[in-house]
C-alpha cells in the first residue's frame, strides 16, 4: 500500500468504508488515523496520517503468536492473516504490534443492538469469502482483528476497499515485487516514509510527500 499525503484530504473515507465492508463493531477500526498539530497560534499547522496494519514483512505479530499452526501468519501472497477458528485469545499478537493496529473484541457482536444473527440489513456477506486465513464476517467475541488488505476482494481481482473510497486517489494498491506496478513505481520516484523503521518490523505501507513526525 502507497499512501500519498499531499493527496489525502483527512476525510476518513478510508474508515468509513472499511468499516462498512467488513461489518466492524463500534470502537473497533482496521483503518484510522492521527492528527497532529505544531506551530504556535495563529500559525498553527494541523497534520493528518491514516493508519492501517502495515502487513510487515517481519511481522512481530506473527512471530510472537504461539499457537501451532501459528494463528496470525504470512500468506503466499505476502499478506498478514489470522484464523479466528484457532486464535486462543491470548492477544500476544496484540501487544507486539508496533504500530497499535491490532484491535481485541471484548464484546459480544451486534450492530445497533441487533445480535449479529439478525443480519441487518448493512451486513456485508462478502467479508464471510475469505480468501485465506479464516477471518469471519462478524468476528466472534474475544478474538483479536485487524485490516486484511480486504483480502476477500483481492483474491478477485478488486482493489482494497478503501482505496475504491478514497475520493482523492490518495491510496495505491499494488505488488511490490512487480517493478513496473503503479505502487512500485511510485516508491521508486518519489522520497518515501514507512511509520517506526527502527522496530525492524520492514512495514509494507509507504508514505510519499510530507509529514513531519517521521523526522
Amino acid at each position: 500500500m502507497v499512501i500519498d499525503q499531499q493527496k489525502c484530504v483527512g476525510c476518513a473515507g478510508c474508515s468509513i468504508a472499511c468499516k462498512g465492508e467488513n461489518n466492524i463493531a463500534d470502537g473497533i477500526f482496521w483503518s484510522h488515523y492521527k492528527q497532529v498539530t505544531t506551530g504556535t497560534f495563529p500559525n498553527v499547522k494541523l497534520e493528518y496520517i491514516t493508519t492501517l496494519c502495515n502487513h510487515c514483512t517481519n511481522a512481530p505479530c506473527v512471530n510472537a503468536c504461539p499457537t501451532s499452526p501459528k494463528s496470525m501468519h504470512k500468506a503466499s501472497n505476502g499478506m498478514t492473516l489470522y484464523n479466528s477458528d484457532t486464535c486462543i485469545s491470548c492477544r500476544m499478537c496484540e501487544k507486539s504490534c508496533p504500530y497499535q493496529q491490532i484491535s481485541f473484541n471484548g464484546d459480544a457482536p451486534s450492530f445497533d443492538g441487533k445480535a449479529a444473527s439478525d443480519k441487518p440489513a448493512y451486513y456485508n456477506p462478502d467479508r464471510d469469502l475469505t480468501a485465506d486465513g479464516g477471518t469471519k464476517g462478524i468476528r466472534k467475541k474475544g478474538n483479536v482483528e485487524k485490516c486484511t488488505f480486504c483480502d476477500h476482494r483481492v483474491a478477485n481481482g478488486v482493489e482494497p476497499r478503501c482505496v475504491e473510497a478514497c475520493p482523492a486517489d490518495a491510496r495505491i494498491f499494488g505488488d511490490l515485487d512487480d517493478p513496473n506496478s503503479h505502487a512500485s513505481q511510485l516508491i521508486k520516484n518519489n522520497e518515501y516514509f514507512v511509520l517506526q523503521p527502527e522496530s525492524g518490523a520492514e512495514p509494507n505501507v509507504y508514505y510519499i510527500k510530507s509529514y513531519s513526525p517521521k523526522k
